[in-house]
């Protein structure tokens, strides 16, 4: 998919008062700290994730089982983010209702507007920053205990969002995450990305 600036631009003024605990349908992107590639790499677009790429892949999709007012829609891991669209609803839904990832899950080999949401000292329960919050926290826990590396940051401090609006919106950002390993080259995140050497990888 062509680069489309109303889709995939991310410095717009998010909507103030917005309660983002509210059922809606919202894509959000999760960037690593420093932007560097730890999930693996884009061969033959595709996206082929290393260990630590796995574990940010079952923790997305552990998302549903520990909050079960969320559906997971259309998502990709990327070698130094992580798109995804989060489905909040009223009720709680029957497990493993995972709309997107069984469709489009990113390969292990063999929005209209988005802009960063910083933390806040307070989250509101059930809203879209507490499952980042604790999607971003258990992620960071497990990776760093297979690195050896305590408390050291996994993703950058704030994430990206945006208010699906329709249908057709929704269209267009599942065919942008589903495209992203195509097009890596022209991701806004391969310019700023710091390559690491898999032999710096302790596995």
């Amino acid at each position: 998919m062509k680069y489309n600036p109303q889709i995939h631009h991310r410095r717009s003024i998010r909507l103030k008062d917005y309660d983002y605990s509210q059922p809606g349908v919202y894509f959000v992107t999760i960037c690593t700290n420093d932007r560097q590639c730890w999930f693996g790499e884009i061969h033959d677009s595709q996206m082929c994730l290393n260990q630590l790429g796995k574990i940010v892949a079952q923790g997305w999709l552990r998302t549903p089982e520990i909050r079960p007012e969320v559906i997971l829609d259309e998502w990709t891991i990327m070698p130094n983010h992580l798109h995804g669209i989060i489905i909040i609803t009223h009720q709680p839904t029957p497990p493993n209702n995972h709309v997107g990832a069984h469709r489009r899950a990113p390969s292990q080999c063999a929005p209209n507007q988005c802009v960063p949401n910083q933390p806040q000292f307070r989250r509101k329960s059930k809203s879209l920053a507490s499952i980042i919050a604790g999607f971003k926290s258990s992620t960071t826990k497990r990776i760093n205990q297979v690195r050896a590396t305590p408390r050291v940051p996994l993703w950058e401090r704030n994430y990206y969002e945006s208010i699906v609006r329709n249908t057709e919106h929704l269209e267009h950002v599942r065919n942008y995450i589903w495209a992203n390993p195509y097009r890596w080259k022209d991701d806004p995140e391969y310019s700023s990305s710091t390559l690491i050497n898999s032999f710096d990888l302790p596995f």
